[in-house]
């Protein structure tokens, strides 16, 4: 990355793309399944009393009730920690997606 350069969501989900799926690495788990804890850290960094954190789902994919703004908002290592959970990035949709 040049001096400067500043990534997009997109490429900042594929700069850790080779930890998906890692939750053996995750440090402080707040749960011992994956999914939700990817589901309760979102929770917790960005609050939304009353709604549901699935808001979309397809055949095998769901999609994450998160805005493109507080996307913007996850830092580095809280994008790796979502990764490690199976949580990608939906650019298409610019959304926060798991498989299911």
């Amino acid at each position: 990355m040049g001096v400067g350069k500043i990534m997009c969501t997109k490429e900042r989900f594929e700069a850790v793309n080779d930890d998906f799926l890692k939750f053996e690495l995750v440090e402080k788990k707040l749960n011992h399944r994956p999914d939700l804890h990817a589901w309760i850290f979102l929770d917790l960094l960005f609050p939304n009393p009353g709604s549901d954190i699935v808001c979309a789902a397809a055949h095998d994919e769901i999609w994450l009730d998160v805005s493109s703004e507080n996307i913007a908002k996850l830092t580095d290592k809280n994008i790796l920690e979502l990764t490690r959970c199976g949580v990608r990035y939906d650019a298409e949709n610019e959304s926060l997606a798991m498989f299911t």
